[in-house]
């Protein structure tokens, strides 16, 4: 599949500024482009780590994390698409960069977050000041491309050549903004599979491209979000499995807030056939990642480019299926809907690496920026750069121990015909009544990884004010709330550090965590308009 045809004007145009470039010794931007590396971002949708997301993507896992580092412990700022693409793209959490969930009135690829955050998203900076020449192509912000916010015609700010899906994700029966004209797609699996589009757009790209100037390319990938369609020669793949059956799987929530207690334990048969089915189809879908992955490293291996590129792939929320008896979806504080994958390769990165730094999605810009040469101090993003750590420059001593995880529940004001009995405020409902969100699912917690912790922490701003801890180390798959039975200090601050976080913006976001031997806890810093959580906490 090729370039769109307008794209040989877009090269002729990078040529020739080149060409300017080259000719002009004094410019310094351009002076050390051709040493700096290329990057790769591969971002995949709703793929989980905890429930055996990463089983199907064998050559993934050889290809990026046995040839670099994976990073055990990394987490997205919040469990949702658009919060969560909006968290990577601008390297703040969801309370700076205010997209909520994925409706325009979420400010989900809307008119306010292409005025407020857009121009400022890494790429941005990228290729504006940073000289790369950048490439997308696939999902975006589940919105983008709707009507009340400029249509396919609107070609987000920094990016030289842009393929961007309409809307939420989707296999066949697409369109596709091809540098903001619109290309339609059927249903003919050799010209339509999104998945093998979006690997030949690399590839094309790959070859195509300047190569007198570095590139940034991300390609993000729908799999294995629903309608879950695999490619025809995967669609027999994994008859025999089923959705792992762990300790939380199918079993009742009892001490965790209500909208896991509403869940019915244990499900009907139906429910988990439906799921086991659902985790077979997601499997099946991957498998054309995996295609997609190696396509890519082997075009830069043959191009002599692999050497001075990093590649990273990474999901922009977790998964499941299952657990707690909620059949499927994300949009819950556990881990195996915040906690996804992250493996790098590149320059410096010794192989076979594992890490258990704590690392959150908003890190992610800061990260490529600092591999670009750009200073991050220079920006207003939350996140930090993890390059010293994947260098080895950076030991646990001297990194953060905890991330903020933020989510706004949505639910509709009335009552779902079906579900009478629940009342109006839930979304998400299966036939079985069982809800997987709701307006009142809004929390915020902090999650620590430190030598003497491995700790949740999180408040739900609801009527109850609901409090959910957890002892990941002793409870992997957080089946009891200690809430009531940790220390009563380390649940005030606890409460504090969660405060700060929340209320943070750059800098402050990367303040020492409550295990932190640099924290200061001092209770006068309690917020006044806050003052009440704390003595519902105590009660």
């Amino acid at each position: 599949m090729g370039l769109n045809r307008s794209f040989p004007l877009v090269l002729l145009n990078c040529l020739l500024i080149c060409v300017t470039l080259w000719s002009n010794p004094s410019s310094g931007a351009f002076a050390k482009s051709s040493r700096r590396p290329n990057i790769v971002l591969i971002l995949t949708d709703d793929l989980d780590v905890a429930i055996g997301g990463l089983s199907p993507l064998t050559k993934t896992k050889k290809l990026i994390g046995d040839a670099g580092i994976s990073f055990t412990n990394a987490f997205v700022a919040s469990p949702l698409c658009c919060p969560s693409r909006a968290s990577i793209l601008t390297g703040k959490y969801p309370h700076n960069h205010h997209v909520i969930n994925n409706t325009l009135e979420g400010n989900c690829s809307s008119k306010v977050w292409q005025k407020s955050e857009e121009a400022h998203t890494f790429p941005a900076l990228l290729k504006t000041y940073a000289g790369y020449q950048t490439f997308f192509a696939g999902k975006y912000l589940n919105q983008y491309g709707h009507s009340e916010a400029g249509g396919v015609a609107h070609v987000p700010p920094g990016w030289n050549y842009w393929v961007g899906l309409e809307k939420n994700s989707k296999y066949y029966n697409y369109t596709l903004s091809v540098n903001g004209k619109p290309e339609e797609h059927g249903a003919d699996y050799s010209k339509d599979y999104l998945t093998d589009v979006l690997a030949n757009r690399s590839l094309d790209f790959l070859q195509y491209k300047s190569n007198y100037q570095p590139f940034f390319m991300m390609v993000s990938i729908p799999a294995p979000h629903s309608p879950w369609t695999a490619a025809p020669q995967y669609q027999n793949s994994f008859n025999n499995t089923k959705a792992p059956r762990d300790p939380n799987f199918n079993v009742h929530g009892k001490d965790k807030h209500w909208l896991i207690r509403q869940a019915k334990t244990p499900m009907s048969n139906s429910s988990v056939q439906f799921l086991d089915d659902a985790f077979r189809k997601r499997w099946r879908t991957l498998l054309s990642v995996d295609d997609l992955v190696e396509k890519i490293v082997k075009r830069l291996e043959v191009g002599v480019e692999l050497d001075n590129t990093y590649i990273f792939f990474t999901s922009d929320n977790g998964y499941h299926t299952g657990q707690f008896s909620l059949p499927l979806d994300k949009r819950q504080l556990y881990e195996f809907d915040i906690r996804v994958p992250l493996m790098v390769r590149g320059p410096n990165i010794k192989p076979n690496q594992t890490s258990q730094m704590l690392l959150s999605n908003v890190d992610l810009g800061p990260t490529i920026l600092d591999i670009a040469g750009y200073n991050v101090n220079k920006t207003q993003m939350d996140g930090m750069s993890f390059l010293p750590v994947m260098e080895g420059k950076m030991n646990s001593s001297s990194w953060r121990t905890d991330i903020l995880v933020e989510y706004e529940g949505e639910g509709s004001n009335v009552t779902d015909p079906a579900c009478p009995l629940l009342g109006p405020g839930v979304s998400e409902c299966f036939p079985d009544c069982v809800c997987e969100d709701s307006y009142n699912n809004t929390y915020a917690c902090v999650r620590t990884v430190a030598p003497s912790a491995n700790l949740q922490y999180c408040e739900f701003d609801d009527n109850e004010v609901f409090v959910e801890v957890y002892n990941v180390t002793a409870d992997p798959y957080q089946l009891t709330n200690i809430a009531k039975t940790i220390d009563q200090e380390v649940l005030e601050k606890m409460n504090h550090r969660l405060m700060m976080l929340q209320s943070c913006s750059g800098q402050s976001c990367r303040t020492p965590g409550v295990y932190d031997p640099r924290y200061k806890f001092d209770p006068r810093q309690m917020f006044t308009s806050h003052s009440w959580r704390l003595g519902r906490l105590r009660q």
